[in-house]
């Protein structure tokens, strides 16, 4: 007996079988793979519950790669944690250095881990270093603004219920993102940052830190030392904008505490690094400290006895600024 083609009404059935088929393969892939271009990403109404993922999102700069761990259950709220001045371009350190996947795994917020950055503040640069052969210009702050928020808003994330951390370069940036954007943020958080960088000195040891890190031309960044970017970067000279802003601002003494274990001669050396490093810290936020003191504007401080420029440290605090982090985010 000959089969024949099937009738209309059964094609159509099939078709439709084949298309709930796929609809329901496709997330299961995409979820096994792990990695996702942005550009492809659905539009959302709530933002993935739970898991971590690394997105390459579209920016001024390139394609930025992003590792993401979405809220526990959903929720729109964000938290954006930054790296410091020797960020990689593989992995953003919070993710290793530390245990901050932990610390958040079973909350509703989601964290977000820009790659990449060495040297940059998270600022937009005037022009490419000249130093080191940069071929693009840095536009760190529009990609954290602008196109960053944008595609997060695809994958049910708030624009505008966000906090932004970060330690060292990435404190001073966190603050400056904050009073520069305070419609998308609610929260910042600096921990050992360079917060007075007017500071007599500060301009010089800015320099010559980002000539070692990658020998950037700071000059590229922000201008001359009398150019008014300096200004606008600096949390001593914008701290009235900071006003209502929930805040956590840390720095430990730069003395040797339980993290430091030096053995071997370079172990020592990084150390002795790791204490200058801080104690300056420590002067730039207690400076800070008196500023929005006289403009009565309250922030929560934590400043160790002990402690150096190291990410033990770093994760300690964090652990400490959690509750206020949760709270300002209503996560």
């Amino acid at each position: 007996m000959r089969i024949g083609r099937p009738g209309f009404s059964e094609r159509l059935k099939q078709r439709a079988l084949g298309l709930t088929a796929a609809a329901l393969v496709l997330p299961m892939a995409a979820g096994i793979a792990g990695t996702a271009v942005a550009g492809a990403a659905p539009v959302a109404h709530r933002a993935p519950a739970g898991g971590f993922e690394e997105v390459f999102v579209p920016s001024a700069m390139g394609p930025i790669k992003v590792q993401i761990q979405w809220a526990a259950r959903g929720g729109n709220a964000a938290l954006y944690l930054l790296d410091g001045l020797r960020a990689r371009n593989d992995r953003n350190a919070w993710t290793f250095e530390t245990n901050a996947l932990d610390q958040f795994r079973n909350d509703n917020v989601t964290l977000v881990m820009p790659v990449g950055g060495e040297s940059s503040f998270y600022t937009d640069w005037m022009s490419p270093s000249n130093f080191n052969g940069q071929k693009g210009t840095y536009k760190w702050e529009t990609f954290l603004t602008k196109e960053l928020p944008a595609y997060l808003e695809t994958r049910g994330v708030s624009r505008s219920n966000n906090g932004v951390l970060g330690l060292s370069m990435g404190g001073s940036a966190a603050l400056t993102l904050a009073a520069h954007h305070r419609d998308q943020f609610k929260f910042a958080g600096s921990l050992s940052g360079y917060l007075n960088i007017s500071a007599p000195g500060m301009r010089e040891a800015i320099r010559v830190a980002m000539l070692d890190a990658g020998r950037y031309n700071v000059d590229a960044m922000w201008g001359p030392p009398w150019n008014k970017q300096w200004l606008r970067n600096d949390p001593f000279v914008f701290a009235p904008q900071l006003k209502g802003l929930s805040m956590y601002v840390s720095a430990a003494s730069g003395l040797p505490g339980a993290h430091d274990n030096p053995r071997a001669p370079i172990d020592y050396f990084n150390t002795a690094n790791g204490m200058a490093l801080e104690a300056l810290s420590l002067a730039n936020t207690r400076a800070f400290q008196v500023r929005l003191g006289t403009l009565g504007i309250p922030a929560t401080y934590s400043f160790p006895a002990r402690g150096t420029h190291a990410w033990k440290y770093w994760e300690n605090e964090l652990w400490n600024a959690r509750p206020q982090i949760l709270s300002a985010l209503n996560a």
